[in-house]
Parts: C-alpha cells; structure tokens; sequence
C-alpha cells in the first residue's frame, strides 16, 4: 500500500475494521475532521439561528462558515447561492414544486434514463400536475453514454427544463454537463445538475459548466446525511419556494425549511476541510496562502480533488482488469481503460447463476461491502432489462480505497463463479 493512502486511511475510523467498504456511491465513511466538527459543535455551539446571546451567534458562525465553505467547494457565485436541506431528494422535490408553479399545460421538461429517480420522479410529478409533457433522453446500453442524439431531438421540443446527472450512480459515466448545457440554453431551457455521484470524484465549478442549479450530498464526500442545493442566485430569489411566513423572503434561507441539522453542516465544514488537507498534505497546494481566503481555499481544494482524480482513475483501470478476469461476469457501461477519465470508479454488474442479492450476501460474508438491486436508478434497470431479475451488483471505490483491494474483491469475485 502506497504510504501515502496508509496517511489517509488513519484518518478513518471505521476503516480500521476488518472490512473493505465497495458500498461508497451509497454513502461514504467520515474522517475524524468531521467527527471532531460534528462533536465539537454539540457541545460548544449547540443552539438555534439568530439568538443574542453567544452559543446562538456561535452557532451561526460556523453555519456561516460552511456555507462558504460549500461555495468555494462548487465555485459558486457567492454564498448565498448555497441552501442546505436533509438530502438531495428533498431539496430536489422542493424546488420541482417552486418551478411547477411556472409552468403551463403542453410546457415540455427533459429527463434521461440515465439518472437517478431522484432526478426524474421529482420532475415527472410536476409534469403530470400541470400537463407538461416528458421527454425523455436515451442511453447506449453499450456504452452507458448518453445519445445526445436523443437530447437534440428532445430540445426541439423548446423545453422549460432539462435535468442531467453528472455521473451516474449505477454505471459511472460523466456526462458532458457542461455541452448539455450549452445546447439547453440555446434551446431556452433551464439545466439542473444532480451533482450526487461526481462531486466526491473530481472538482466542480458551476460557473465553468453554466447550469442554473446543481444539487450534491455531503454523505457522498465524506461528510454526514446534509443535502447541498445550488442555485443562479436571482432564479433563487425569484422563485416561490413553499415555506412558512416568518422564514426569509431571501435566498437563502427562503429554501431551507425549519431548522436544520446544524451538527451536519458544522460536519459538512469538516469535510471540505478534510479536502483542503489532501490539498495540502499530497496535492501541493501552497501551505502559505495568498491574501484572498477564499481564492486560497478554492486552490487547496482543487489540488486535492486533482490528488483525488489521478489515484482514482488508478483504481478504475485496476477495477476493469480484475472485472474483465471473471468468468461470466458481466459489467454494464464504459470498460475501455482508454476511456477511464469518461467514468468515476463505480462499477455495476451480473455474475452467471447467481443473483445480485446472492452475491452481494456472498462478498459480504468475505467482508466486501457492495450493493445490490437498482440504487434508486430505476430507468437504468428497466433500460438494460434487469429489473425484474434484482437488477445489479454495484462496487463502488474512492481515493481511501486500495489495490490490494481490489485484488481481494477479485479473488473472491472468482470464488464465487466457480461455485456455480
């Protein structure tokens, strides 16, 4: 093991069991960064927004603090276009509801198969509420890339909306967001972001892509269960978001219904804090700053995240050439080690006789956590034909991942198929 992923590893607690966590697109473990931010906000901060006494002020400190800290991580605007709710999906369903009060019967909204239902259900119920029309855009169930064919046909359509996953939680691809939303906005469409499944693997700047919302976890970086919201901060402002009167009027506390889990985005903090020390620590980000904090933290945080994306394109070149030496295993999406950069590490698959659930029981029993079924990505299994059959197996690695591993995860990958 490289010394310097044994580093990184101490800062994981769970890792210390005997355990290889593969279950990561589903959640990943925390650092003691977090842990620490977490505990230490509890006891030293613990109290609701706007009081005047001094754990309130606290308090509102460190939220404000994380809020920046999340801009800087996504290269938004400024603060104020950072919302923060329980989960993605949430956030997600809140703002669907806000838009559908635009919207007018024959109004068209574009979706992929390619997504998670968090970003498809939200949109078809608004569609089916109004009587605005689906499109929908088509994958190649080769590849697991989408046909932008298929998003140009749709766009003729002049749609109001048009919602893309970044990466894909079941197959790994990274869209092109940044083209689907320049030909979106020639179209005179809004793009919305699920942003889910790439912000852990590579660094995102919603200025460069241009979409007019971006929707991340920060379970999926190793932080605890918050859900991040961008948004243009006039769409923000404009928009009707469903909240109760004494909420503000502004963005964006006109997006964050009730109170919120204050300890997890103190936790958030410490995950993007934990970034800038892979920054730091490996990336070589410059240990002394400039004069600009948050030019400077968006620099150690773009050195970790590079340090993040070179080891891990390692890891997804390794994980096709132990899933390719498996009997009757069969890997959907993108496995050309040339075309590595085009995907993140996670990785979906069928072994001959034996079901998802049977295998993934299996590794478990090996101490290989992974998941099974569709992962919420419905469309993806009713596309390739596997949803009645339990769908897939999904192994998914990040940078404290190894080599060795993998090697396991391959030996017992072979165990299992000459079982059957």
């Amino acid at each position: 093991m490289p010394a310097d992923i044994a580093a990184i590893r101490r800062q994981f607690p769970a890792l210390a069991r005997d355990a290889i966590f593969l279950d990561n697109p589903a959640g990943t473990q925390v650092p003691r960064v977090v842990l620490d931010r977490m505990m230490r906000y509890m006891v030293d901060h613990n109290a609701n927004k706007g009081g005047a006494f001094p754990t309130a002020q606290a308090s509102d400190a460190v939220l404000d603090e994380a809020r920046a800290a999340v801009a800087s991580l996504l290269n938004a605007a400024r603060p104020e276009e950072i919302a923060f709710g329980p989960n993605m999906t949430t956030l997600t369903l809140g703002l669907s509801r806000a838009f559908a009060t635009t919207l007018t019967a024959g109004d068209t909204i574009v979706v992929t198969r390619l997504d998670h239902d968090a970003n498809i259900a939200p949109w078809m119920r608004i569609a089916a509420d109004t009587g605005a029309r689906l499109e929908w855009v088509d994958f190649d169930v080769e590849t697991g890339t989408l046909r932008l064919e298929t998003l140009e046909a749709a766009l003729t359509k002049k749609p109001r909306l048009v919602a893309v996953g970044y990466a894909s939680n079941a197959l790994g691809t990274i869209n092109p967001v940044r083209q689907i939303t320049q030909m979106a906005h020639d179209a005179g469409a809004l793009v919305f972001v699920d942003a889910v499944q790439y912000v852990p693997h590579g660094l995102t700047d919603v200025q460069e892509i241009g979409c007019d919302f971006l929707a991340c976890s920060a379970y999926k970086f190793y932080g605890p269960h918050v859900g991040i919201l961008y948004g243009k901060y006039d769409l923000m402002d404009q928009l009707p978001a469903y909240k109760v009167r004494p909420a503000s009027d502004l963005p964006p506390g006109k997006w964050e219904t009730g109170t919120q889990n204050h300890e997890g985005i103190a936790g958030t903090l410490g995950a993007i804090e934990y970034y800038e020390w892979l920054g730091l620590t490996f990336g070589g980000a410059d240990p002394d700053g400039g004069t600009d904090p948050i030019r400077d933290r968006r620099s150690r945080l773009a050195a970790g995240m590079n340090w993040v994306q070179e080891y891990e394109m390692e890891l997804s070149r390794k994980l096709i050439a132990t899933l390719e030496s498996v009997p009757g295993l069969q890997v959907y999406g993108l496995m050309d080690p040339a075309r590595a950069g085009e995907r993140v590490p996670t990785f979906s698959c069928t072994l001959r006789g034996w079901t998802p659930l049977e295998l993934a029981t299996f590794l478990a029993g090996r101490g290989i956590y992974v998941w099974d079924g569709n992962y919420y990505a419905l469309a993806v299994t009713e596309r390739l034909g596997l949803e009645a059959s339990g769908g897939m197996v999904r192994i998914g690695a990040v940078h404290y991942n190894t080599l060795d591993e993998i090697d396991k995860l391959g030996d017992a990958l072979n165990d299992a198929a000459k079982l059957k």
